[in-house]
């Protein structure tokens, strides 16, 4: 099996997420992991399955807005022209057979906050052609800026082992 994790990140923790469904999928096949700026100058190999997430801003995806308001929050650099969302909606339409799954990073509290990164890529990955394996999911973090709460890395592996075996599964019905 041949995956692809794109990421899109602002304080760490979507690419600690990334990185960690990477090594649960691992198991099973040939990971390439992306962040999201990176993703969109790069030459598109066929991969069976494609791993997209980013974090919650704004109770949905970034937007160049929210990226630039997250830059102003840290000495780490980001990309402001560019991601998750503007990335999916040049993403060509996917190889016949290839399958998506969606996950995002969101604050834990306050409980009642709406919105979900996860939702919104899971939605453009339909859209877009994909047959999504499972839910969006997603992860948390404490507050806005993180640190991911305890637990959330050990989740995500198990997330991604849980993807790679399914999906392998599936493949090797298909002879």
């Amino acid at each position: 099996m041949r995956a692809r994790v794109v990421y899109e990140s602002m304080f760490g923790n979507t690419r600690a997420v990334a990185e960690a469904v990477a090594d649960g999928l691992r198991e099973y096949g040939e990971v390439e992991v992306l962040d999201v700026a990176v993703a969109a100058h790069t030459h598109r190999t066929p991969v069976d399955l494609l791993v997209v997430g980013g974090p919650t801003h704004a109770f949905g995806l970034s937007r160049p807005r929210t990226r630039a308001d997250a830059a102003s929050k840290t000495d780490s650099p980001i990309c402001v022209e560019i991601g998750v969302r503007e990335w999916l909606a040049e993403e060509p339409n996917p190889d016949r057979g290839v399958r998506a799954a969606a996950f995002g990073t969101k604050a834990a509290s306050p409980k009642w906050l709406p919105g979900s990164a996860a939702r919104g890529v899971g939605r453009r990955l339909r859209r877009s052609g994909y047959e999504l394996v499972d839910a969006p999911v997603d992860f948390f973090v404490g507050g806005l800026e993180g640190p991911l709460l305890t637990g959330e890395l050990h989740r995500a592996r198990a997330w991604g082992h849980d993807l790679a075996q399914r999906e392998s599964t599936r493949l090797s019905r298909q002879g």
